[in-house]
This record gives structure tokens, C-alpha cells and sequence, in this order.
């Protein structure tokens, strides 16, 4: 394989982050996740903190190099990542679980993957537009979908952010699949979380990221998006991917990673330790930190196969 990839995570205008996103690869597979937590005190970043490790974590385990059924990977790891929320949830007695969207993909053998839970979005971007995007499970989709309101009202409808589907709720997530995807040479993945695709249009995301220079784009994305944001702007993440596979070998740019000369049984993975990275502003103690570290891998561990 060979990409070029970026993930960031801003606070925005609030006083913590909730998102948390990861990626992780084999030297056949890349596997990418953005988690949207929802709950108080620090509650949601746990929830979304325990869907994304669960993932990383089931892939650490079962790429070898490859996975045997990417779909059913994804199925059965957003579950679990659910039922750890869950039993965090029970094991501190809350009233009202923490709960998270969740938008994960895979890319093996040049093909796409994804599924999603909530509104936490991918977009594949091919030639300078977007070509597909994850379709939101929240009210104001079901709106759109009856016709009832137009998109210009979705824009500013108070309910645009209120989800019916996701990680840790009382009833299992409704998870979304995508067909097998073939990707081709230039083609752009991108994940991210609502604080994005609130702040920027499908044509202005891929005029911004359809470019050779990923890195360089979108961080200046993301900085134009601090910069203009409201006093109240929400935290924004994103992952994004340029593909570079190609049957004839194109030059290596500075930025891309081929995974060739890795062995067969080596992972590469880029997730923040909870509480300890500069992207996670959070106010717990240093205490409070350790303390939710332990309880977040009690809470996957009954899960780890």
C-alpha cells in the first residue's frame, strides 16, 4: 500500500474535546476511526475514547496482515466498542449512559470499507468532487429524506445534531455499511466529525483536499475553520487519506508512507493515550486521568478476542 495520511483533532470554542480518532496499519490493511462523544463531565470522551480503542485494538489482533472479512471486522468491533460503553455505564450507576458516534473504515487490496453510526461522516473525494458521503442518522436527515424540509433548512435547523443511532445508547447502534469500494490512484478518504461538515460545504471540503500536498491543505483547512468559528464552535476532527497505489509506480512524495518493506506481522498505530495529548484538552486531575485510563480498559477487555 501507499497513502498519505492526516489526522488532527481541534478543541474549538469549548471548554473540553470529546472527539477522539485514530489510525492503524498493517503492512496490507489501514484501518481509520473518529468517535464523537456525547455525555457530561467527562463521560462522552470516555465513550468515544473506548469505541476507538476497540477498534485499534481488534485490528492490532486480527490484521495479519490482512483481514479475513473486512465487514464483519467492523460489525462485531462497533458492537463491542457499544457493549464496553455499556457496561462503563452500569459499572458507575449512571442514569444516562455516555454515548458516541462512530465512523470506521478499512482499506485493503486497493477496496474501501466503511460503516458509521450517528453523524460523524466519510466522504470519498475523486477528481476535485465529492463523489459519495455517509448518509447522517440524525432527525434532520429523516427530514431531508421526506422532503419535509430542504437543505438550506437543514443548515439551521435546531435539531440538526440531535442522532438516533449510536454507540452506547439503550438500544443497539443502527450500523450503516458501504458497498466494496474500488479506490483509484489520487482518490481522497476522509472522516470526520460534525464540527467539520457544519463549518465547510461538500464543494469547499473537496476543493481544499484535492490537492498533492495533503498535509500541508488540510491543517490550513482546519485552521481557516478555527479561525472563522463561532463563540460557541464545537470540536472538529478529521482523518484524512490520499491514495497512491497505482499499477505504473509513481515517484514517493515526502509525506507518503508505503508499507512494502514492512513485515508481515508489524502495526503501525497513531492513537493519544487518554488525558495526555495537547489535541484532548480536558480539565481532570492527573488522578481523575489514571483513574479513567484503568476504567477504559476494564471496559474493553472482556471484549478483546
Amino acid at each position: 500500500m501507499k497513502f498519505t495520511i492526516y489526522q488532527d483533532s481541534r478543541l474549538g470554542k469549548r471548554r473540553n474535546n470529546e472527539d477522539r480518532l485514530a489510525h492503524c496499519y498493517s503492512r496490507d490493511a489501514l484501518l481509520m476511526v473518529i468517535a464523537d462523544g456525547m455525555g457530561g463531565h467527562y463521560y462522552g470522551e470516555v465513550a468515544a475514547q473506548i469505541a476507538v480503542q476497540t477498534l485499534i485494538e481488534s485490528f492490532q489482533r486480527q490484521a495479519g496482515p490482512m483481514l479475513d472479512n473486512p465487514f464483519l471486522f467492523l460489525q462485531q468491533s462497533i458492537l463491542n466498542g457499544h457493549y464496553a460503553i455499556s457496561d462503563f455505564s452500569e459499572q458507575h450507576r449512571l442514569e444516562d449512559s455516555p454515548r458516541t458516534t462512530c465512523v470506521a473504515c478499512i482499506v485493503q487490496n486497493n477496496v474501501a470499507y466503511w460503516a458509521h453510526a450517528g453523524d460523524s461522516r466519510l466522504y470519498l473525494i475523486r477528481d476535485g468532487r465529492v463523489l459519495t458521503h455517509t448518509r447522517d442518522h440524525s432527525r434532520v436527515q429523516l427530514l431531508l429524506d421526506q422532503g419535509v424540509i430542504n437543505e438550506a433548512q437543514a443548515a439551521v435547523h435546531p435539531e440538526r445534531n440531535r442522532v438516533y443511532s449510536c454507540l452506547g445508547g439503550p438500544r443497539l447502534p443502527e450500523i450503516e455499511f458501504s458497498h466494496k469500494t474500488p479506490l483509484e490512484e489520487g482518490d481522497v478518504l476522509v472522516l470526520c466529525t460534525d464540527g467539520i461538515w457544519n463549518a465547510v460545504s461538500d464543494e469547499a471540503l473537496a476543493k481544499a483536499l484535492y490537492s498533492d500536498n495533503l498535509i500541508h491543505t488540510a491543517s490550513a483547512l482546519l485552521d481557516d475553520i478555527d479561525e472563522h468559528s463561532g463563540s460557541n464552535a464545537d470540536n472538529f476532527s478529521i482523518i484524512a487519506v490520499r491514495w497512491e497505489d497505482a499499477y505504473i509506480e509513481a515517484p514517493d512524495s515526502l509525506f507518503s508512507i508505503s508499507t512494502q518493506s514492512m513485515p508481515i506481522d508489524s502495526i503501525t498505530t497513531a492513537l493519544d493515550a487518554f488525558g495526555h495529548s495537547t489535541s484532548y484538552k480536558s480539565e481532570l486531575s492527573e488522578e481523575e486521568i489514571e483513574q479513567a485510563i484503568e476504567e477504559i480498559r476494564h471496559a474493553i477487555q472482556k471484549y478483546a478476542k
